[in-house]
């Protein structure tokens, strides 16, 4: 993973990330490797489970979970309202990208323009 940015004329989203965080999601508790939101999370929010629903998610894929990080992961983050689902498996490089209406497989290195503004570098 090399970054995370906000393009100078995209000022409405701030691009927190947040890695490693449990975040309640309507249908399940999940922990996505990067959560990425356009504001930081309240005080309130800091001592339990996240209930705000990230723009984006990054997922790295771990091993012996290639199917869920894969295949299991991007479907259900998009029915929670996420945005845009990256899957980055470090062994091929694959970068999957996923949105409701369309899904690519890059090669990393590749910058991904995400729908909230914020661009990544994988």
């Amino acid at each position: 993973m090399r970054g995370i940015s906000n393009p100078v004329n995209q000022a409405e989203c701030g691009c927190v990330h947040a890695m490693d965080v449990y975040i309640q999601f309507p249908n399940g508790l999940k922990r996505p490797d990067i959560s990425i939101f356009c504001q930081e999370p309240g005080e309130e929010e800091q001592d339990s489970a996240l209930t705000i629903i990230p723009e984006a998610v990054i997922e790295v894929v771990s091993k012996g979970y290639e199917a869920k990080d894969l295949e299991i992961a991007p479907p259900f983050y998009l029915s929670q309202g996420v945005k845009d689902v990256i899957v980055f498996d470090p062994v091929t490089l694959l970068v999957l990208h996923v949105r409701k209406e369309k899904t690519q497989r890059e090669i990393s290195p590749v910058t991904i323009d995400l729908e909230c503004g914020c661009t990544v570098s994988v």
